[in-house]
């Protein structure tokens, strides 16, 4: 039996991959769009959820990578693929412990407030936050008029062999 975050994790990690993996054939010019409504250009957007990412990580596991990245930095696509691959790497040696999804953790407010957080919400704050982001790209993708490619849960299902077609004489009526 898998853990009830396992889905939920290896999706976050395979979307996030995968629209990394999409932008690689971008041209400079496309990166550095953006459109109403999303958080800014295509590559400030893939800085910002891989650095939230590694924040929210922190905050439940304390794990850092070995090479510590510092957030904001201007880095590209190829290095910004690097970190998503640590990530994942980081939560699922995470998912193999004995999660405790209400440890305490801290968070900051902006006039500096110090915020008690469960472990659990950080959890789904990094999972919907990526979730976030990633339509804010592809939507700028959309503007580009190109076809965004599909970061979807059930992509996801079918391009990892969690979901596969059964014969129809073996299909639920």
């Amino acid at each position: 039996m898998g853990h009830a975050l396992h889905d939920l994790s290896k999706h976050n990690a395979w979307a996030t991959a995968h629209l990394l993996a999409f932008c690689q054939g971008l041209d400079d010019a496309s990166l550095e769009r953006t459109t109403a409504g999303t958080y800014g250009t295509i590559i400030q957007t893939l800085r910002h959820l891989i650095d939230s990412e590694m924040s929210y990580l922190f905050r439940v596991t304390g794990f850092w990578p070995e090479r510590p990245w510092q957030q904001g930095e201007a880095v590209g696509l190829n290095v910004l693929t690097e970190r998503a691959a640590v990530l994942a790497a980081a939560w699922d040696r995470f998912l193999e412990t004995d999660v405790d999804t209400e440890r305490l953790g801290e968070a900051f407010g902006d006039d500096g407030e110090v915020f008690a957080v469960r472990a659990g919400v950080f959890i789904t704050q990094a999972l919907h936050h990526a979730n976030e982001h990633r339509a804010h790209v592809c939507s700028i993708i959309g503007s580009l008029g190109l076809n965004e490619p599909s970061v979807s849960a059930w992509e996801y299902a079918f391009q990892t062999g969690r979901s596969t077609l059964k014969p129809i004489a073996q299909a639920v009526e």
